[in-house]
């Protein structure tokens, strides 16, 4: 039977997602594109805020319907959504034949077997602190010279407004064997960048080696043949630690560039969320990772319009992000999600206040970031190569300072014929909105 995988949400979403592919591949299933050729459909769905609930609904019906139209004998509901609101989903959405849960991508073949066996509906929802998928093959989505590496699971910080830890669980590092080896294999398929995530990677190895030990795994990752880039995301600013910041700054295949999710920069909103730092903490880890590895690029997110703010609040924000400067800065305007205590908060701020504020603080990042391209001109960096331009003596790469399908590329210009994933060296001579333009030296 032909499957067709859909993955929504984040990147944890689509490790998920290339883990339950690479069981399914094992039993003897093959995959397929086209809607109206597939016996099964899964969806990898994402619940984290309204604009994700609503499109994993609306790719729900639109996939159910071709259990009319196709050869589809079983759609599949996979991930956050169906773990969160299964009951809803029983009730409401008859369409769907299976769920599984966030902890359950295991037993995906079991459950495609047992339904097919009786054709009834069934319900995978196992326990919310079991971690899933430490040793199931996994299938790359896509031809690429990177691939994300899920160290860990779950959280234990509860801010006030995430409903992570409810449909994720708390806290579970993946062994670092395991880790070890699913690199290995990585390298050995072509991948020549790890990009570390879980929903906090700084907190690794803390639950299963008594201590922190995000910068031992790094150090034995960085011994792999063959991996040359290893990036890390979702750092927890008060979590970042000194031997943490000291094999970054001595490992050479360590990218320097963090990504710092600060979402605030008001004291009095940053306890309102449940934030663990205030904005003279912020400024002082920000002080210490610039000043120990001076080219370090800093991403981060901001959120708008949380319950209460303030016109002067949101302009301690602008304030703050005027002074850091960060280079990379992404902004959600606040999402009210249902059983977690923000959403019960009074003083909900407005949409179109949200939508406003967002937009002011975008403009401001806007200026930063075209400031700081504009001064990397004259410079060279070494890019990964990800594609040509059709029709064009152009490649699409990355330095560092990008991460994969978030940050910005650099245009480098040459009449010598290139391949995805080779590394080369690009002087910048432009500029094109957030985006370098380079030629190849």
């Amino acid at each position: 039977m032909k499957i067709l995988f859909i993955s929504l949400g984040c990147d944890k979403n689509l490790v998920d997602s290339e883990h339950m592919s690479g069981l399914l591949s094992k039993a003897g299933y093959e995959f397929t594109n086209e809607e109206t050729e597939a016996d099964i459909i899964i969806i990898n769905s994402c619940c984290f805020i309204n604009d994700a609930k609503e499109e994993s609904i609306e790719t729900i019906f639109e996939m159910a319907k071709y259990k009319e139209e196709g050869k589809c004998k079983a759609l599949v509901l996979a991930g956050c959504l169906a773990q969160r609101y299964i009951d809803e989903i029983e009730t409401e959405i008859p369409e769907i034949d299976i769920c599984i849960g966030t902890t359950a991508i295991d037993s995906i073949v079991s459950t495609l077997d047992e339904f097919f066996a009786q054709k009834n509906h069934i319900n995978k929802i196992e326990d919310i602190d079991f971690l899933a998928g430490a040793d199931a093959p996994r299938s790359l989505s896509g031809i690429s010279s990177f691939a994300y590496l899920k160290i860990a699971e779950g959280c234990d910080k509860h801010c006030s407004y995430c409903i992570i830890p409810k449909v994720r669980g708390n806290y579970r590092s993946v062994p670092m064997e395991n880790l070890i080896a699913e690199a290995k294999t990585l390298a050995e398929q072509g991948i020549k960048e790890l990009v570390l995530v879980a929903q906090e990677t700084t907190m690794y190895g803390k639950d299963i080696y008594g201590e922190k030990s995000l910068h031992r795994l790094l150090k034995e990752l960085a011994k792999i043949s063959g991996i040359y880039w290893i990036r890390i995301l979702y750092c927890y600013p008060e979590e970042i630690y000194e031997e943490l910041i000291d094999v970054m700054a001595t490992e050479p295949k360590i990218c320097h560039y963090l990504d710092i999710p600060i979402q605030h920069g008001d004291d009095h909103i940053l306890r309102k969320m449940g934030r663990r730092t205030n904005q003279e903490q912020l400024r002082t880890i920000i002080t210490k990772l610039r000043k120990k590895i001076p080219d370090i690029v800093l991403r981060t997110t901001f959120i708008t319009g949380f319950p209460g703010e303030t016109k002067e609040e949101h302009e301690n924000v602008l304030r703050f992000i005027d002074e850091m400067e960060f280079d990379r800065l992404g902004v959600f305007t606040y999402s009210p999600e249902e059983n977690t205590p923000a959403a019960l908060m009074p003083d909900q701020i407005d949409e179109e206040i949200k939508v406003s504020r967002r937009n002011e603080i975008m403009e401001l990042q806007q200026e930063i970031v075209f400031e700081k391209a504009e001064a990397l001109i004259g410079q060279e960096f070494v890019a990964i190569i990800e594609g040509k331009i059709s029709g064009e003596n152009a490649y699409i790469g990355r330095t560092y300072r990008d991460t994969p399908g978030v940050d910005s590329n650099i245009f480098v210009l040459t009449d010598e014929e290139l391949m995805t994933g080779d590394f080369v060296k690009v002087k910048v001579t432009g500029t094109n909105e957030y985006d370098l333009i380079g030629e190849l030296i």
